[in-house]
């Protein structure tokens, strides 16, 4: 199966409710690469590389996140990733 790489912008009450811890703890379950951080005006950003049932899989979870959180929207675009990833990070 051929990889995929994404980068998904996630708007709602997604900071301050372990939005970003899960999806990184969900990311390495399904064993992806990349990283999730969280954006100066409340979003949170991520990028994810891997099989592209794995990627398809984290952002229908990434449409829902913990159960704290609210998304109300997620903009996903295909992407390719310059950087290489050994695993997935959670970054400030």
């Amino acid at each position: 199966m051929e990889d995929l790489s994404i980068h998904a912008i996630v708007t709602g009450r997604v900071q301050g409710v372990y939005y970003r811890a899960s999806l990184r703890r969900e990311a390495v379950r399904l064993g992806l690469n990349g990283f999730v951080k969280n954006l100066a005006d409340g979003r949170v950003e991520f990028f994810a590389r891997g099989s592209a049932l794995s990627v398809d899989t984290l952002v229908k979870w990434s449409r829902q996140g913990p159960p704290l959180a609210r998304v109300t929207g997620i903009e996903v675009l295909d992407s390719q990733i310059d950087e290489c990833f050994d695993g997935f990070e959670s970054r400030s």
